[in-house]
């Protein structure tokens, strides 16, 4: 079957792979790829953040963790790093769903919870190095078969193929009158200095992280819901040090070396299903908001099998 993909982020090209693996022609049409696509700029480690449904999502995201760790394993040039970090949480909550699937899950001893904090746990968990990581699956996919067009899409009715594949993020706010997506901006600072573990606060009025990469240490965030502004703030910078600083004591802020700013595509809920089109197959998979590299290969397996219905 000939199969369109319009998006070339992490879940347009994860759902490339995943319909070329099942034997299926691809062509990919966006009017940016790596590295200038929202994915490029990402933190980005596993973790379910700002995304819904809550069901489906944990079964997304344990099968993208199931990937990204035999990648750690068996691909290194895919830039998958495993590494522990601490979620830290200001009130005693229920343990995550996932934490049977995943490595090294317990629950902190009291003397490793920062002040201002009540509870948490340590993980094991996949570092995507985006630099390293949306080459090598664009390469996977070019060596697989696939071909690539840029192209800015205007009406999917316009694209061809016999089942599109809808992954264009923000882009369905106009492709697809879809106005419940809106960006959630993320400012992120880049620092020479390995804190050992990522350190986490996940909530998203307090959202504060450490990811270690092999190259920098990224730090963040802000999740600011309907900003489109893509300059660094100055103030943003301030606000993450603080609370970066809160949780790892030992930041040395004359190691900083950059930062960037991206605007995930939120949504009150991912849109992952079919819609019937022209008489064609449209499969829509947008609005993963924190978590498109976190649930994306669990979402393109559930991509493949929309389309293997529609056949």
């Amino acid at each position: 079957m000939r199969c369109t993909v319009v998006g070339a982020g992490v879940s347009g090209l994860s759902c490339a792979v995943k319909l070329l693996e099942a034997g299926h022609e691809v062509e990919v049409v966006s009017d940016r790829f790596s590295p200038d696509t929202v994915s490029d700029v990402a933190a980005a480690i596993w973790y379910p953040f700002l995304t819904a449904p809550a069901d489906k999502a944990d079964v997304w995201g344990r099968e993208t963790y199931a990937e990204l760790e035999r990648l750690a394993m068996e691909v290194p040039e895919a830039g998958v790093r495993m590494r522990d970090g601490r979620e830290y949480l200001r009130e005693v909550v229920e343990l995550p769903p996932w934490r049977d699937d995943i490595a090294a899950f317990r629950i902190l001893e009291s003397q490793e919870i920062p002040d201002g904090y009540v509870f948490g746990w340590e993980f094991r968990a996949p570092v995507i190095e985006m630099p390293l990581y949306m080459p090598w699956l664009k390469s996977k996919a070019e060596r697989m078969g696939c071909s690539f067009r840029l192209e800015s899409v205007r009406d999917l009715s316009e694209v061809p193929g016999d089942v599109v594949v809808n992954c264009v993020g923000l882009g369905a706010r106009e492709l697809c009158d879809d106005a419940e997506v809106v960006p959630a901006r993320g400012q992120i600072i880049f620092i020479d200095q390995d804190p050992g573990i990522g350190h986490f606060d996940q909530q998203p009025d307090t959202l504060t992280y450490t990811i270690p990469r092999s190259d920098v240490t990224v730090l963040g965030g802000t999740a600011q819901i309907g900003d489109w502004d893509l300059e660094m703030r100055p103030e943003d910078d301030e606000l993450i040090l603080d609370k970066v600083e809160a949780l790892w004591p030992d930041l040395d802020r004359n190691k900083i070396i950059g930062g960037t700013v991206g605007l995930r595509p939120s949504r009150s809920e991912v849109r992952l299903e079919v819609e019937i089109a022209a008489g064609r197959t449209v499969v829509h998979n947008y609005g993963h908001g924190g978590a498109g590299v976190t649930l994306s290969w669990g979402c393109a397996e559930e991509v493949v099998s929309l389309v293997s219905q529609s056949a």
